[in-house]
């Protein structure tokens, strides 16, 4: 009884997968059947159109085929990370095309039935498709199709140094000045350029801060994804006042099937290993007291706690021994764990740092201006610095990449925060 419920589910995973496979292929088709007409409209050349579909099948047959053998025991790669970018890349402008054509198609849909009814109409029944619908809807297509490539050659490791004060009442006055440099989401595993990483860590140490704090994603996975970066990331110059980091939701292997879990726990063991290596103190649900002047702030590290990624995060074990006037910045890689209770917290936590939405790697962020992500629609802290009744956090954009190899307007960022005795001034 048990073998017929087990291949009745496996037949029924057979056919959800096929009715999905069918799906994404019927999608396809409808695309570039409006696409051909655009391009159609515009250009007679026959090699065009030849030189077009083959490398179009091409790329088809190449997301295809990674799509269908994606190894769940593997994880993401730097080939699941490219069909990834050339799916966004081809048919993101395609569908926006598709939209504008279509809309156009409803239009010519009505005049013919108006042509119909008042036998007013031409001897076809829809009106020729027009040019400059045509033009506009290729125009509006060429943006996103330029925007992922740039994402993809050169976003990706535009990092930005981004500065913001803050002022804090009761900052101990021999703080007053302090610099954090704060990184978040390395995803080792998606690097592919030393020079762009070796870059980025220099300008960590230009800020010349204070301490360094990592708000956790040190891999995508496997803990032997940093084994390349060891030596460059270890770069990172000793502050007079430390190097502490966390856990984020990939650093626990939870994103793939592993064949036992003695092999997911040894990963995990690595992963917790590779911050004592690169010369970082892994926090982890604890806190260390910073010391000057015989004044004091804690820094609080707590595991990871998300709101769709798990709740090992312990904030209470992390601030045993610490009383609510004591001057303290929490490292919690989940932003909703702010948004859900550090900032309701009794005991006062001043600053938090966060990191995990990478801004979603597009959007559109003009300062003073514009500030949009899709991501913002699911997380209500996502980029940059929210107050709450003096109650601070700050989510870093993300220094590396995931799943789109990447990035659209949201740029890597590296984040240097000065804390400042005092009221804002206006």
């Amino acid at each position: 009884y048990s073998i017929n419920l087990s291949n009745l589910f496996l037949t029924l995973q057979k056919k959800e997968l096929m009715i999905r496979w069918i799906v994404f292929l019927v999608f396809v088709i409808i695309l570039e059947i409006y696409a051909f007409q655009a391009f159609k409209t515009l250009i007679k050349s026959k090699w065009f159109f030849v030189f077009y579909y083959v490398t179009s099948a091409i790329a088809l047959a190449y997301i295809i085929y990674q799509l269908y053998y994606f190894d769940r025991s593997v994880g993401q790669t730097p080939k699941t990370m490219m069909t990834m970018g050339l799916l966004l890349l081809l048919y993101v402008p395609k569908l926006l095309l598709t939209i504008i054509l279509f809309g156009e198609d409803i239009v010519r849909f009505f005049f013919g039935l108006f042509g119909v009814i008042t036998k007013s109409g031409s001897e076809s029944f829809l009106p020729e498709r027009r040019r400059f619908v045509s033009q506009i809807a290729l125009g509006v297509a060429a943006i996103p199709f330029a925007s992922f490539l740039y994402g993809i050659t050169i976003g990706k490791y535009n990092y930005k140094v981004i500065r913001q004060t803050l002022f804090f009442p009761d900052l101990p006055d021999a703080f007053d000045g302090t610099t954090i440099t704060h990184i978040s989401d390395v995803h080792s595993g998606s690097f592919d350029d030393a020079e762009k990483i070796q870059y980025a860590i220099d300008l960590i140490n230009e800020q010349n801060s204070d301490m360094v704090l990592f708000t956790g994603d040190i891999v995508n996975t496997h803990a032997t994804e940093m084994d390349p970066w060891i030596d460059t990331f270890k770069g990172i110059h000793n502050p007079k006042f430390g190097k502490f980091s966390v856990l984020g939701n990939h650093d626990y292997g939870e994103y793939i099937d592993w064949k036992s879990q003695t092999e997911k726990q040894a990963n995990f063991e690595g992963i917790k290993a590779i911050h004592d290596k690169i010369d970082f103190k892994l926090l982890l649900n604890e806190h260390v007291k910073i010391k000057k002047d015989n004044q004091e702030l804690a820094v609080v590290g707590v595991e990871n706690w998300g709101r769709k990624f798990g709740e090992r995060g312990d904030l209470n074990l992390a601030s045993q021994g610490l009383n609510k006037e004591d001057f303290k910045i929490v490292m919690s890689h989940d932003p909703s764990h702010w948004d859900e209770k550090i900032q309701h917290d009794d005991n006062h936590y001043h600053l938090t740092l966060s990191g995990h939405t990478h801004g979603f790697q597009f959007g559109i962020e003009i300062p003073g201006w514009v500030k949009w992500s899709p991501v913002q629609y699911v997380y209500k802290q996502w980029a940059g610095l929210y107050e709450n009744a003096g109650r601070y956090i700050y989510v870093n954009r993300g220094f590396g990449f995931h799943a789109y190899p990447g990035r659209v307007g949201i740029m890597p960022e590296i984040t240097v925060i000065e804390l400042k005795k005092g009221e804002k001034v206006a």
